[in-house]
């Protein structure tokens, strides 16, 4: 059976598409064949962070009503082996994903995957819930701002008390910390929260830190998750953080200023 992780956040814009794209296709990288499910209904911008939303002809809502089946709706990337995409739907029904039609889903995509990645919407909303609802695992993306973590403790309650694994056993499932758009000249001047502040804070393991880079932009419009861009900062923390859920022993980088070359210095750039 394979593994539901999602991909949640308690504000909007921290990166949490971007992360769910990454991540499905580092596990991918790795070799375990991995589906990457979008829950934002009436949104979808995973398949465009994906470079396939010209491909998408059957999504989400499409299965759970029966118009189409799973094995139509999934997309194959064309870059990497083994990696798979279920696209929402663009209606404006928020009550369009039903709880039963959730679970089908997810059941049929266990069997097949070794890792299903649920890219939730952000908050708290019904969305939310119902795509941390099934998880075995949760990686809370957090922008080094105040609002961002603070929003982050209330999803980590979310997490702890409406989800399956809470349900059944009292305990939510296994969470990790994915730090994004880390700035670490700002953290010195005190215009961010440094790491040790977050993770003091959330008291939850550190998964990641993501440096804040233009080349997460670059690849979103280039429709490619930026962990494909093996050479930039962002892409190479991706990578780092998928070696580190999967056990490996991976040193933190990013989280002091890149130092300056002496043209740089001179001209204060």
């Amino acid at each position: 059976m394979g593994k539901i992780i999602v991909i949640t956040s308690g504000k909007g814009g921290v990166g949490k598409t971007t992360t769910s794209a990454s991540f499905a296709t580092g596990l991918a990288k790795a070799g375990h064949k991995t589906a990457v499910v979008d829950f934002d209904i009436g949104l979808r911008n995973l398949d465009i962070i994906m470079g396939c939303e010209r491909r998408v002809v059957f999504d989400f809502v499409n299965v759970i009503n029966g118009d189409a089946s799973l094995r139509q709706a999934l997309i194959k990337d064309k870059r990497v082996d083994g990696l798979y995409m279920l696209p929402a739907s663009q209606t404006r029904d928020k009550d369009a994903l039903t709880p039963d039609g959730v679970e089908a889903i997810l059941n049929e995509l266990r069997e097949e995957f070794d890792y299903v990645i649920c890219d939730s919407p952000a908050g708290i909303e019904r969305g939310a819930k119902m795509a941390m609802y099934h998880a075995d695992e949760a990686i809370l993306v957090t922008n080094p701002e105040v609002s961002s973590v603070r929003d982050s403790d209330r999803v980590l309650g979310l997490l702890s008390s409406v989800t399956r694994m809470a349900e059944e056993g009292g305990q939510g499932p296994c969470e990790h910390l994915l730090l994004t758009r880390y700035d670490p000249e700002r953290v010195g001047v005190g215009e961010m929260l440094g790491v040790s502040d977050i993770t003091e804070i959330l008291a939850i393991p550190l998964l990641g830190v993501i440096p804040e880079s233009k080349s997460v932009l670059l690849a979103s419009n280039a429709g490619q998750p930026v962990i494909l861009d093996e050479k930039s900062d962002a892409g190479q923390a991706y990578d780092d953080a998928v070696s580190r859920f999967l056990g490996n022993d991976c040193p933190h980088r990013f989280l002091e200023p890149a130092k300056k070359g002496i043209l740089a210095k001179l001209f204060g750039k």
